[in-house]
């Protein structure tokens, strides 16, 4: 089967392929690159005004399954990927049970088979059942298949245990996904501390406990050699942290979400608990150095942290709702809204860190358009007015604190191995 995406604007932050061309797809994958042309046994799909680049690759979501699929689906989970532009997603492990052993990988790799045809990509813990007290056997759930160690939800306490796990992980050319906050400091509070939390007369989660996180990871990658991701990275000092490493050479990366770089703490006030999340909304400051670390290549990668909630859970009082909210199918959007027309970066910086900074990181052939290359391609106008309509969501969660925003950037197809997963529209 063949396809010709025709007179699209081509975006690769990898090649600098760019301007108006033509792909030919041939057995799902990129055949021709070129201009003008002609497979009359093709079938047509007309890109004019678009943008086509590679199929988005999100290294950060939860997708509840096993053991809490009233939430979300592996294949729920990815029709809402498909929507959003992703056609790889990386499924962290904190499910019930969690993904500890090759048993459960294998669990992801089924399911996801009988999917929509997005590639998602099993997570392997760090710890057995996420626990903090033992090590999982690191090389048999890298043989299962994992494409990297996170505890994810469960921050890994111990500093000897975080040590061992980089070390070992480095045998196996894995990087360890942190979630830096610390236990003891943020307990399950709702919301940042400070002027909200102040003002709510609620205990906050400080700025400082995922600050002291970052520097003990980031000193424990110094000495082991190790890779370690910081996930979601959120304060004005945890940025600066990861930038003072980066420059002495240490093998550390970072991530972030479009909250943090689009709202504040002030949602709270207004959203309640669908503007709880962890870690919290912060402040302007820390929104502004976000975008700085963007922009200055400090934080790699832009990932949406997926957590999809029932209704029920989210409905309840603020200190008792569970964190997290869904972002599949608004990331591109409102990554477009605030950062491309918000004037601070350029297009192709951009979708380099939602396509080939995070395929990069987790060791996996995505996030490029290479000639004999699988043809997953994402196809987008950047200039389309949408407002976001949780009910019209594919995910199973309804949990953004989006709803009723008008963004500015449209996913129109996902093709994913050369077949059209996502049309808008349909």
């Amino acid at each position: 089967m063949k396809l010709l995406i025709k007179q699209g604007r081509l975006v690769d932050p990898v090649s600098g392929i760019g301007g108006i061309m033509d792909v030919l797809i041939e057995d799902g994958k990129i055949a021709v690159l070129g201009s003008d042309l002609m497979y009359p046994d093709a079938q047509v799909l007309d890109a004019s005004g678009l943008t086509v680049c590679a199929g988005l690759v999100d290294m950060h979501v939860h997708f509840r399954d096993p053991g809490l699929e009233y939430k979300e689906t592996i294949g729920t989970g990815a029709a809402a990927a498909a929507h959003g532009g992703f056609t790889s997603v990386a499924c962290m492990p904190n499910t019930k049970p969690a993904v500890d052993c090759p048993e459960q990988v294998e669990y992801v790799y089924r399911k996801a088979a009988d999917a929509c045809g997005v590639h998602v990509w099993p997570i392997g813990a760090v710890s057995v059942g996420e626990r903090g007290q033992e090590l999982t056997d690191f090389e048999a759930l890298k043989k299962a298949g994992v494409v990297a160690l996170s505890d994810d939800g469960m921050p890994v306490q111990n500093a000897n245990l975080m040590r061992d796990a980089l070390i070992l992980a480095h045998r196996q050319d894995l990087t360890v996904l942190s979630h830096c906050e610390d236990a003891e400091m943020v307990k399950n509070y709702a919301v940042n501390e400070g002027r909200i939390s102040r003002q709510l007369r609620l205990p906050g989660r400080p700025a400082i406990a995922e600050e002291i996180m970052v520097a003990r990871d980031a000193m424990l990658a110094e000495e082991t050699g190790g890779a370690v991701h910081i996930c979601h990275i959120s304060t004005a000092k945890a940025v600066a942290l990861v930038r003072r490493y980066k420059k002495k050479g240490v093998h550390i990366t970072c991530e972030t979400c479009p909250q943090y770089f689009s709202l504040t703490e002030d949602e709270i006030l207004t959203q309640g608990s669908m503007a709880r999340v962890n870690p919290p909304l912060r402040t302007q400051a820390d929104v502004d150095a976000i975008i700085e670390g963007l922009k200055d290549g400090t934080i790699d990668a832009i990932v949406t942290d997926h957590a999809p909630h029932s209704a029920e859970e989210k409905a309840r009082p603020l200190e008792e709702a569970p964190s997290g909210m869904v972002g599949l199918e608004t990331s591109l959007g409102v990554t477009l809204t605030y950062l491309y027309h918000g004037r601070h970066m350029a297009l192709s910086d951009i979708l380099r860190k939602m396509t080939l900074n995070p395929a990069c990181i987790l060791r996996i052939n995505k996030g490029r358009l290479a000639i004999g290359g699988d043809a997953d391609i994402v196809i987008f106008d950047p200039d389309e007015e949408w407002t976001v309509d949780p009910a019209k969501f594919a995910s199973k969660g309804r949990n953004t604190p989006f709803a009723g925003r008008k963004l500015k950037g449209k996913v129109k197809y996902t093709i994913a191995n050369g077949a059209i997963i996502y049309r808008d529209g349909d």
